[in-house]
């Protein structure tokens, strides 16, 4: 087994000897950053985490130099460097991307073939991908030549479900350690049901074609417990991705569920507050506006819980924020 491939196998193996598959957070952008992997690993840790996905020309660009940094941070106090995910369809700005994030210390590397945003797509990345067989090989070949292992997040199609063959047959082709299959096409979106009868064909398949790449599937999981009785009903699943499922629960890899107070929930997003001005201190940015999707984990479906909420919503800084929550009644 080469040093490439075995980087996801031990995350696999490690999970098959418990008896499940492996779970890992979804990269997601202005999410999945150094502040809410460490929130998300106090609560319930996965597998494995991703960083926000980055634009691969972007890593080694001398002007983004500083919005990359941020964005490919990982904190010390994180227990495992996550897979950096990077977006694109340049074969040699791939290839430096790969030599750079190497040298800061990661061990693999995601490519985005999946994400449906129109900025994305008009610079010929992310979805746009499916419709470019040879781009997509081309951003592949350029991510190995830094001899980290190369995985791909994808969907089944762009417009059409019935591409999904062609395409995955193709991505199976490219001698890649993992491959993630979001369950819909970029033109569903988040519109239509994961296409969960297609996934016992889609292990066939890969079966067929590359044995030895694992398989994780993506889209209508919400936790832990529904991802394992997913795989379960389907062998050959090796590893589970849970995405907006960690909106509506921030301990979404609770391998055992229990019940967590309105008083737990705030801890925690105090503890996110404290890292984002630890992490605004450091890249000295402000990022407020994105800090503001988070509030609806920790103020849910309590009586008043809408009142709190709005109010955070009306709130710019932490400290306005944490004077909300000191008023609470839900603190006392």
């Amino acid at each position: 087994m080469s040093d490439s491939s075995s980087y996801w196998q031990n995350i696999a193996d490690h999970a098959k000897a418990e008896d499940r598959p492996f779970f890992s957070l979804a990269p997601m952008e202005a999410v999945t950053n150094a502040i809410f992997r460490r929130v998300v690993a106090r609560a319930a840790a996965p597998d494995v985490f991703f960083t926000e996905f980055t634009n691969a020309i972007s890593v080694t660009h001398p002007k983004a130099k500083f919005t990359v940094a941020g964005r490919l941070y990982v904190a010390p106090e994180e227990a495992h460097m996550p897979v950096a995910q990077l977006w694109g369809n340049d074969e040699e700005a791939f290839a430096r991307a790969a030599e750079n994030v190497k040298e800061r210390g990661y061990e693999a590397i995601d490519i985005n073939m999946g994400c449906p945003d129109s900025t994305v797509i008009k610079n010929h990345g992310g979805s746009d991908l499916i419709r470019n067989f040879d781009s997509a090989a081309a951003v592949i070949a350029g991510a190995k030549t830094a001899g980290l292992p190369v995985s791909v997040k994808t969907r089944l199609g762009y417009s059409r479900l019935d591409e999904w063959r062609d395409w995955l047959t193709f991505l199976f082709k490219q001698d890649i350690p993992l491959l993630t299959i979001h369950l819909r096409t970029k033109k569903e979106m988040s519109r239509v049901p994961a296409h969960f009868e297609l996934i016992d064909d889609i292990v066939k398949l890969r079966d067929e074609v590359a044995p030895h790449t694992l398989l994780q599937l993506n889209g209508d999981i919400e936790n832990y417990q529904e991802g394992l009785a997913l795989a379960k009903a389907h062998p050959g699943v090796d590893g589970i991705m849970i995405g907006r499922g960690i909106f509506t629960s921030p301990f979404a890899f609770e391998k055992t569920p229990q019940h967590h107070d309105v008083k737990e929930l705030l801890g925690l997003l105090d503890y996110q507050l404290d890292l984002y001005d630890e992490f605004e201190q450091r890249f000295d940015t402000s990022r407020f506006a994105s800090l503001k999707r988070f509030f609806k984990i920790y103020v849910r479906s309590e009586p008043n819980a809408a009142s709190l909420r709005n109010a955070m919503m009306e709130t710019h800084t932490t400290d306005e924020v944490r004077q909300l929550l000191a008023d609470s009644e839900f603190t006392k």
